[in-house]
């Protein structure tokens, strides 16, 4: 019994130190707040250290250095100054003597200007003498705080006042030897005097450069010292808390990775094959580990009919089919009675109903005007929900004599809104909505209409593309490619049915002309509207098709014998009778037919597209605006 309660409170201890008894929530808070614990130790440690740092970093740089730069200034112009006053020495003239005494005066003037500025502290301006041009600029502190630095500048004060007097000397002397009354003897007195003030300021300026030149070695050493020591003390810390969260990372992933190694195994299972409705994880707890596994399914079960219903819809032949299917999801599935879908053209800013199929005008809950502008309906101006339960006139397009509440969603594609779906709920004094069960289903239809947007938008571009590719941009008649690719279809159905195909060969009459003297956007008018007369003078069921340049076929389907020569007929003679428009007026223009007929001339039905070819050049050759019949005379060649 002893042993057994000892493991007991062993497992007890063992449990309060690793949380295996707290909720996985207050699991993570307590190791988020170690781990916060051991980033404050480290923030505040480099943080001590970085202050210390920038002290001494700031000392160096904003007090040392520019100090030192100072000082190397003021024993330059020094030796500048024994220069200017060897150069009086030999002055042989006034005027060399009084530009060498300009120039000292000049120096002993900047001394004086960057020890005040020492002392006072302020902007250094080191000039040259040759141009007076400003050399460098920079900013010193003052040294009234360092007692050293102050000495340093009394002494410098009395050399340089000495030295400013005895350079007066200097000049007055020299001015008397060049007139002749002056004492050589005397002024190489002075002139000692005045070099031996300088050099006593020369050494002073240097003995103070090597007091910074030491405080700066110092501090410097005390930085790499300071870096030492924080990155031993980071390295400490890291190791000890690296270890510590190790250990207790390892106990608390232990207690949540157990129960849940069911759910991993069934979630790889998932991810190595397809999604199936049948792979249910068994619920053995209540807890939060029996939450996760019931949500699981619950939400393996949604991904499961999301997936299904859009591999059907990929799989479906037409939009329509799409809408059905998608509409049937939304009313036997999800209970919605009153379904209405809009497809949009953002490139014409119209919309249209595309489920229900067909809609009496009375039976619409909008107004028709969106049909024609459809920015005048707020999902689509908006890209986002629009409902009645959030406003009651949330929409102006909405009809509110019908007296219902609704709810559009967005069928949005990369941010572009390209359809809404629009659930209707009429109102009833018995039995009000029940908000919260429509906004549950209305977040699965949302889920339907997000896996939707994709397969809608795909199929009608593949539509788009496939109509494009097949029409001409122009006039909006079938091209070549189109002839290509349902000539043996056509042909097929015509061979079934034992009748006949009228061919008709086209091309207007002098259009170069046009181009040359109206321009080539005239030339384009009047194509455009010669495809029109062309498709008002045949049947719906055939083809008119811009063969290239002014050329037109059309292919008329299951005719009989002179059928197509009263067709050609009729286009020559429309054409003929119409005034096309043009910028500037209007014009008339005449066009040349080329008939014939397959299988009746030939059983290729591309060689009897060549006859009709050869009979449009020979209407062409005996006068234009006429129209010919294929005779086999007219062929002379052997292959085509």
């Amino acid at each position: 019994m002893d042993a057994v309660k000892s493991r007991q409170k062993i497992k007890g201890v063992i449990d309060f130190l690793t949380f295996t008894n707290l909720p996985i929530r207050k699991k993570f808070i307590v190791f988020a707040l170690g781990v916060l614990f051991w980033f404050l130790v480290l923030f505040f440690v480099s943080t001590a250290t970085l202050v210390v740092i920038r002290h001494k970093s700031n000392l160096i740089v904003h007090q040392l250095i520019p100090h030192d730069r100072t000082i190397h200034a003021i024993v330059g112009n020094l030796k500048d100054a024994v220069i200017d006053a060897s150069t009086m020495a030999r002055a042989a003239n006034s005027t060399a003597l009084l530009s060498s005494a300009e120039a000292g005066r000049a120096r002993l003037e900047d001394i004086r200007d960057f020890a005040l500025t020492l002392q006072r502290g302020g902007q250094i301006n080191d000039r040259s003498l040759k141009d007076y041009g400003q050399v460098e600029s920079y900013s010193v502190e003052s040294l009234a705080g360092d007692p050293e630095g102050s000495q340093f500048l009394k002494n410098l004060d009395a050399e340089l006042s000495a030295a400013n007097k005895q350079f007066d000397d200097l000049i007055r002397l020299k001015t008397a030897v060049l007139n002749g009354s002056g004492d050589h003897a005397k002024f190489d007195a002075v002139l000692a005097g005045f070099v031996r003030s300088l050099e006593q300021a020369s050494a002073l300026s240097k003995g103070y450069s090597g007091h910074i030149a030491n405080r700066y070695t110092e501090n410097a050493s005390d930085i790499g010292f300071d870096f030492l020591c924080t990155f031993a003390a980071v390295i400490v810390v890291l190791l000890l808390a690296t270890s510590l969260l190790a250990i207790f990372t390892f106990w608390i992933s232990h207690s949540i990775t157990t129960p849940v190694r069911s759910i991993t195994n069934q979630i790889r299972s998932l991810r190595e094959s397809d999604v199936s409705d049948s792979r249910q994880i068994e619920v053995l707890s209540t807890d939060e580990i029996g939450t996760l596994s019931a949500e699981f399914n619950t939400l393996m079960q949604s991904i499961y009919d999301l997936t299904s219903f859009k591999r059907i819809i990929e799989e479906d032949n037409s939009l329509e089919d799409v809408y059905s299917r998608l509409a049937h999801m939304f009313r036997h599935e999800l209970g919605f009675d009153i379904i209405t879908i809009y497809e949009i053209a953002n490139s014409q800013n119209k919309m249209k109903t595309v489920y229900p199929f067909s809609v009496e005008e009375e039976k619409r809950y909008c107004n028709g005007d969106i049909f024609d502008n459809c920015q005048l309906c707020r999902v689509k101006k908006t890209g986002h929900t629009v409902s009645s339960f959030l406003h009651p006139e949330m929409c102006k397009s909405f009809l509110i004599e019908n007296d219902c509440d609704y709810t559009c969603l967005p069928m949005d594609a990369g941010g572009i809104t390209s359809g809404v779906v629009q659930f209707v709920f009429p109102r009833t004094a018995d039995a009000p909505p029940d908000r919260q069960d429509i906004e549950r289903r209305l977040f699965k239809a949302q889920q339907y209409i997000n896996e939707s947007v994709s397969v809608i938008d795909a199929k009608r571009l593949m539509a788009t593309l496939k109509d494009s590719a097949l029409k001409d941009a122009l006039t909006g008649l079938y091209n070549r490619r189109f002839l290509q690719e349902y000539t043996e279809s056509l042909v097929a159905g015509i061979l079934r049915r034992e009748k006949q195909i009228g061919l008709i060969m086209c091309d207007l009459d002098y259009f170069k002309q046009v181009n040359d003297v109206y321009g080539h956007h005239t030339g384009d008018a009047v194509l455009k509207e010669t495809s029109e007369i062309i498709r008002s003078c045949v049947r719906t069921s055939d083809l008119v098709i811009r063969f290239g340049g002014e050329e037109f076929l059309i292919v008329l389907l299951d005719v009989t014998e002179g059928i197509s020569h009263k067709i050609a007929e009729k286009v020559r003679m429309s054409l003929e009778q119409a005034k096309l428009k043009i910028a500037d007026g209007v014009i008339k223009k005449t066009i040349s037919l080329g008939i014939s007929e397959f299988p009746t001339d030939t059983e290729s039905f591309w060689q009897a597209i060549k006859f009709a070819d050869v009979a449009l050049y020979r209407a062409k050759e005996t006068g234009r605006n006429r129209t010919i019949r294929f005779l086999p005379e007219m062929w002379k060649g052997d292959q085509f």
